[in-house]
């Protein structure tokens, strides 16, 4: 009687080198994007969206106020006792 070895499924992202390229690609990405956001034309209404990067840096300081204000403000409101579920 022979016995079958099984091999395990090998995926897209089991091998570092496909992590890699997966990497190198996201950065090119967000290189490419920074340089077009510098060099093509803005058709802007408020001042400040003429800054460079203005919606990225507006992007994640929106997150970050989203979580604090999670945080510190609603979870008091719908946070429950300890002893909720026992009396």
């Amino acid at each position: 009687m022979k016995k079958k070895i099984q091999r395990e499924k090998q995926y897209l992202f089991d091998k570092p080198q496909n992590v890699k390229r997966l990497f190198r690609c996201y950065y090119a990405s967000l290189l490419l994007l920074l340089v077009l956001d510098l060099v093509l034309p803005k058709h802007v209404v408020l001042p400040w969206e003429g800054w460079p990067e203005f919606y990225a840096v507006f992007g994640f300081v929106a997150c970050v106020a989203l979580v604090l204000a999670a945080k510190y403000i609603l979870r008091p409101l719908v946070k429950r006792k300890e002893d909720y579920y026992e009396s």
